[in-house]
């Protein structure tokens, strides 16, 4: 939702990965962490994709609120983690068998927002990105971060106008100023780089 890094020197992005909305599209105070996959063996194990560079978030005993695709959410408690090709392979308490982790596969885990300890400087969750109105010294208004996405080369800002999306380098010499809490991120791009990097949404 990021680089997932806890380094401090460099202008990046970070997990946990994004800010929830409720029904009515207002934010709410929880934050998402990882995402629960396919079951792993028979005895409860389930592979969850991390966005958090905190470990504690996945640890023996650590709580999460599992958003299912279908059913109310429901708190759920680590019992075992450990990490697997690039995934966690958690089993979590009361998931006993493979039926049980089965009916967790597509869970959304998240953490209260109060939780996310304060970003490095020149550091930002991806939760506080997205949403943000993008202007440009030159090219105005380019309209709204919907996604953070990750390439070989680094962190791009997926920014949609409602008639095109750019591909926008998460890098100092392209963003002049972020302003979460004003949902504002000022941009200076190179002569050329919209028309270059734009398609239609």
């Amino acid at each position: 939702m990021s680089s997932r890094s806890s380094k401090k020197t460099r202008f990046e992005t970070r997990g946990p990965g994004r800010e929830t909305e409720g029904s009515g599209g207002d934010p709410v105070e929880r934050v998402e962490v990882g995402r629960i996959g396919r079951p792993h063996g028979v005895q409860g194990e389930v592979a969850v994709e991390s966005f958090s560079d905190a470990p504690e978030r996945f640890s023996p005993g650590a709580e999460l609120l599992a958003t299912l695709p279908a059913g109310p959410p429901r708190r759920l408690e680590i019992e075992s983690v450990r990490p697997h090709r690039g995934v966690l392979l958690v089993r979590f308490a009361g998931a006993a068998d493979r039926d049980a982790a089965e009916a967790l596969r597509g869970a959304i885990l998240e953490v209260p927002r109060q939780s996310v300890p304060e970003a490095p400087e020149d550091t930002w969750y991806h939760f506080q990105l997205l949403g943000c109105r993008c202007h440009d010294l030159r090219g105005g208004d380019l309209g709204e971060v919907v996604e953070v996405a990750e390439d070989g080369g680094g962190v791009l800002l997926v920014v949609d106008s409602g008639e095109r999306r750019l591909l926008v380098p998460f890098v100092r010499e392209m963003v002049r100023e972020v302003d979460p809490d004003a949902g504002r991120i000022e941009l200076d791009l190179p002569e050329g780089l919209i028309e270059a990097c734009a398609s239609r949404s």
